[in-house]
């Protein structure tokens, strides 16, 4: 790996970090109005990342087509709302391994459809290694009590985990494509809120769910969705949906620190098999850095730089 894939590596496993030690802040605002809190975020996300979109944002902004907003508003909408309210409604009728072992899948999916969708061919190495990270998902979250609504709502947060990869590509350099969809999720969440639950979709937090809220805000959205663009840009959306995979790892480390959750063998041996998947389908391993091709990616980089 040279040093823009080994920093687009760091960049896409942060960001997956992150968003696993969201899932355990999830877990303590089981009372707060879904849509409520997901505006709270986004909300202040945005507000947060404005000073930091970059210069020239309102000319980049003016000069997007209508099939741009489109596809901006359908990344907030499938990536960001929608993925959240499927796993919210997934834990009615379903545990949490239930819908984690499908997003677990994402890698799979993505290291399919984007060549495809780009007119090449999927890539055996990073096919092998997704494969790796999906076996290990499972392995670290094991398979809980459903139903047919559970396994529904399950394969909605799977698409909207893909969506998140897909949709992104190309539209925006990172810093101002993270600030343009923290505004339009917070919108579409308020809309949300109100036909849900009406003039209930808002309500002050209490202590603990507000600090709960603030690192889902300020640490997972703020930080963490800029070094995922950052190193799927670097990287391409292939290799970096391979490190989704440390999505349940980072929670399975981090539930224990607020008592909702173990670490125990099932938990390592996973652990271990999405590191290596990760280490196969990036090319960090050496027998496979060869094989991994990073032409078309820099060309796709090259040409994210002129957005």
């Amino acid at each position: 790996m040279n040093a823009t894939t080994t920093r687009g590596a760091l960049l896409a496993a942060l960001a997956c970090v992150l968003v696993g030690g969201s899932f355990t802040a999830n877990s303590l605002l089981g009372d707060y109005p879904y849509a409520g809190g997901q505006f709270l975020r986004y909300a202040l996300a945005f507000l947060l990342r404005v000073p930091f979109a970059g210069p020239g944002a309102r000319d980049r902004l003016r000069s997007l087509g209508a099939g741009r907003w489109l596809r901006l508003a359908l990344l907030a909408a499938v990536g960001m709302v929608g993925f959240n309210l499927a796993v919210l409604a997934a834990e009615r009728t379903a545990e949490p391994a239930v819908f984690g072992v499908f997003v677990g899948c994402a890698p799979v999916v993505v290291a399919v459809l984007v060549p495809l969708l780009d007119g090449r061919r999927p890539q055996r190495v990073v096919l092998y290694g997704a494969l790796f990270v999906a076996v290990g998902a499972f392995t670290v979250q094991g398979w809980g009590r459903t139903d047919g609504a559970g396994i529904a709502f399950s394969v909605c947060a799977l698409i909207g985990e893909v969506g998140f990869a897909v949709l992104a590509v190309p539209v925006l350099r990172p810093r101002l494509l993270s600030t343009v969809v923290c505004g339009v999720a917070a919108a579409e969440s308020a809309l949300a809120g109100v036909l849900i639950d009406g003039s209930g979709w808002l309500r002050r937090p209490d202590a603990v769910e507000a600090g709960a809220l603030l690192w889902q805000a300020v640490v997972v959205t703020v930080v963490g969705f800029v070094c995922w663009y950052m190193g799927m840009q670097r990287i391409g959306a292939e290799r970096a949906t391979l490190f989704s995979g440390l999505i349940p790892v980072a929670a399975a480390c981090t539930a224990p620190l607020v008592g909702t959750g173990s670490y125990g063998a099932a938990q390592a041996v996973g652990s271990a098999l999405v590191c290596a998947g990760v280490a196969v389908g990036s090319g960090a391993s050496p027998r496979f850095r060869g094989k991994v091709p990073t032409r078309r990616q820099r060309v796709s980089e090259r040409s994210l730089e002129k957005l």
